[in-house]
C-alpha cells in the first residue's frame, strides 16, 4: 500500500474532483458519509453522547458532514466549531451552512474565553479540529482544549489525523495535539502512523476508500510504501520442482567469539530455516563444536585463534555472507574485517559488531558492495550516522547515508523501515514479543538466506523483514509476548511462509463486529 505525501494527497483530491465532475464539497459529503457509515455499524443506534469537534478548514468541513448525518439517524450529537482563526475554507462554509439548514441543533461556537464542554468517560469525542494541512502554532487555549479532551479518558476518534499533529515533523510537546483512540485515515495511512515518536497519538487506524481516482492511486510514485501480504506475495519466489540444494545457494555465517557463538547458531538455523539451500558458519576453534553440535545442519570453518576470529579466509565460494554477530570488536577482530572487507566482492549482510567496527572506521563504508543490507539497532544506526533530531530526521540521515554508500539500512523497531536511497518500505509484522536477546540475529540470518535463494538484496530485506516479523506473530499465539526467544521465531518461519497462501477469515457481518468492536456499547 502507497504512503502519499501531504502533497499528494492534495493533487489526488483535484484531480479526482475534476475527473469525476464533483466539487471539492461533494467529495467532502462523500469522506463525510464514510465516517458516518463506520460509526453507525458500530454504535446501532446507542445513544451515547457524541461530541464532534470541527475546525474551520477542510478537516472541520468533514467533522460537519458527520455530525449532520449522525443528527440524521438520531443520534445524541452536540457539534462545537472551534474557532481559532477568522479565515474559514469554501467547503465548511458550505457544510456550516447544510447542517444549520437541516437540523435544529446548531453547532456551538468556541473560542478562548469559552468554558470547556461537560465531557464523561462514557461519551464519545469526534476530533474534526486540524487536518493534514495544518501550517501554524496551536493557539494555548485549543492545546487546553486537546488536553480536556484526554482528561475526560472518553474514546475519542480522530478524522484522517489526529488534531496538531503535523504529517512530516515530530511534535514538540506531548500536549499540544490530540491523542486519539483511533484514527480514520482517507484512502491511504500517512508515515507518522509509524514512527516511534507519532505513533502513541494515533491509536488503532484504518483506511477509508473514499473514491480517489484509481488511475493517479496506481500511477503515482511514493516515497514510502506500508508492506504487508499483498506486497510481499509480489516477491515470492516458488521453489521449482528439479531444483536442488545448489538452486537455492551458499550462505556464510561469519561471527562469533568466546561466550557468544549462539548469536552464530540463530543466524546459521535461520539462513537454512528460510530456503537457503546450504549454511557454513565461520567461527573461532571455541565454536567448533557448539555449532556441530546445536545445529547439525551447517557446516563449520575456523579461525586459527581459539576464542575470536583474527582471519577471514575460506576456501568455498558463498552466495553470501552474514557477518558480525557475537563477533566483539577487539583489535585482531576488527584488523581481520578490514581486511576481508578491501577484498571482498562477495553480497553482504552486516549486523551488530561489524556495524560497530564499521562506525569507528567509517573508511570501510567505501567498500562495500553495492547494495549491502546494514541490520543496525538504534545504538549501532547512531554510531553510523550520528545523533538525530525526532524521527523524521532519523529517516532523512539515513535515506543520505544510504544513498552515499549505495547500501540498504533496516530501521529496525515496531514497524521496521527498510531505506534505500530515497525509498522507504514500512513494515507490517512483529509484535513486542520480539523484545528479546537473539531476534536481530535471526533476521540477520533470514536476510541472508533470502539473497542465497536469488532475491535481489532489496527485496530480501522487505521479505525478510515481513516474514521475520510474522513467524513472531504466530509464535505469540500459544506463548505469549514474554516467553517467545529468538529460537521460537526460526521454528515458525515455515507457517510464515504457509500464511502466505492462506485465505483470510470468513468476514463478520456487520452486526457481529459491531458488538465486538463498538466504542460505547447501547444503553
Amino acid at each position: 500500500m502507497k504512503i502519499f505525501s501531504k502533497q499528494q494527497i492534495y493533487e489526488g483530491d483535484k484531480l479526482t474532483a475534476k475527473k469525476q465532475n464533483i466539487t471539492s464539497t461533494e467529495l467532502m459529503e462523500r469522506a463525510g458519509i464514510q465516517i458516518f457509515n463506520w460509526l453507525n455499524v458500530r454504535m446501532q443506534g446507542a445513544q451515547v453522547p457524541v461530541h464532534v469537534f470541527c475546525g474551520i478548514g477542510n478537516n472541520g468541513g468533514d467533522g460537519l458532514v458527520v455530525a449532520r448525518h449522525l443528527i440524521a439517524h438520531g443520534y445524541n450529537v452536540n457539534t462545537y466549531v472551534v474557532n481559532y482563526s477568522s479565515t474559514r475554507s469554501k467547503d465548511f462554509l458550505n457544510n456550516y451552512d447544510r447542517i444549520k439548514e437541516s437540523t435544529k441543533k446548531w453547532p456551538h461556537m468556541l473560542d478562548k474565553d469559552s468554558d470547556h464542554p461537560e465531557i464523561h468517560k462514557d461519551d464519545i469525542i469526534i476530533d474534526a479540529i486540524f487536518g493534514i494541512g495544518l501550517n501554524r502554532s496551536v493557539d494555548a487555549w485549543v492545546k487546553q482544549l486537546f488536553q480536556h479532551f484526554r482528561k475526560s479518558e472518553a474514546f475519542t476518534l480522530a478524522i484522517d489525523i489526529p488534531s496538531g499533529l503535523n504529517v512530516d515533523k515530530v511534535p514538540k510537546d506531548e500536549n499540544d495535539l490530540v491523542w486519539a483512540n483511533y484514527t480514520l485515515s482517507f484512502q491511504a495511512p500517512k508515515l507518522v502512523f509509524f514512527l516511534p515518536e507519532t505513533a502513541k497519538y494515533i491509536g488503532q487506524w484504518e483506511v477509508l476508500d473514499i473514491g480517489i481516482d484509481i488511475e493517479y492511486l496506481s500511477n503515482t510514485e511514493t516515497a514510502a510504501e506500508l508492506i504487508g501480504k499483498n506486497e510481499v506475495l509480489s516477491i515470492y519466489k516458488p521453489r521449482e520442482k528439479y531444483s536442488h540444494k545448489g538452486t537455492y545457494g551458499h550462505s556464510l555465517i561469519i561471527g562469533g567469539s568466546h561466550g557468544k557463538i549462539g548469536a552464530v547458531v540463530l543466524s546459521s538455523r535461520a539462513a537454512l530455516s528460510i530456503g537457503a539451500g546450504m549454511v557454513t558458519a565461520f567461527v573461532p576453534e571455541c565454536g567448533y563444536q557448539i555449532v556441530q553440535t546445536a545445529f547439525p545442519e551447517a557446516m563449520v570453518l575456523t579461525d586459527a585463534t581459539e576464542t575470536k576470529i583474527t582471519n577471514i579466509t575460506f576456501d568455498i565460494e558463498p552466495s553470501v555472507i552474514g557477518i558480525g554477530m557475537g563477533m566483539g570488536t577487539d583489535a585482531e577482530t576488527t584488523n581481520a574485517l578490514k581486511q576481508f572487507l578491501k577484498h571482498n566482492t562477495i553480497a553482504l549482510v552486516i549486523d551488530a559488531d561489524a556495524l560497530n567496527i564499521l562506525s569507528k572506521h567509517k573508511e570501510l563504508l567505501e567498500a562495500l558492495p553495492a547494495k549491502t543490507v546494514l541490520t543496525p539497532h538504534p545504538k549501532e544506526l547512531e554510531r553510523l550516522i550520528g545523533k538525530w533530531k525526532g524521527d523524521f530526521d532519523k529517516l532523512k540521515k539515513v535515506k543520505a547515508f544510504s544513498e552515499k554508500y549505495d547500501c540498504i539500512v533496516v530501521v529496525k523497531g515496531a514497524n521496521s523501515i527498510t531505506v534505500y536511497k530515497d525509498k522507504y518500505f514500512v513494515n507490517t509484522t512483529g509484535n513486542p514479543g520480539m523484545a528479546t536477546a537473539g531476534t536481530g540475529d535471526v533476521l540477520t540470518g533470514v536476510i541472508t538466506g533470502l539473497i542465497s535463494q536469488g532475491y535481489e538484496p532489496l527485496k530480501a530485506a522487505i521479505f525478510g523483514i515481513y516474514l521475520h516479523g510474522k513467524s513472531a506473530d504466530i509464535a505469540i499465539e500459544n506463548l505469549g509476548y514474554q516467553s517467545m526467544i529468538a529460537s521460537h521465531i526460526i521454528e515458525s518461519l515455515g507457517k510464515a511462509y504457509i500464511d502466505l497462501f492462506q485465505q483470510p477469515e470468513p468476514q463478520q457481518t456487520e452486526a457481529e463486529h459491531a458488538q465486538e468492536e463498538s466504542p460505547k456499547q447501547k444503553r
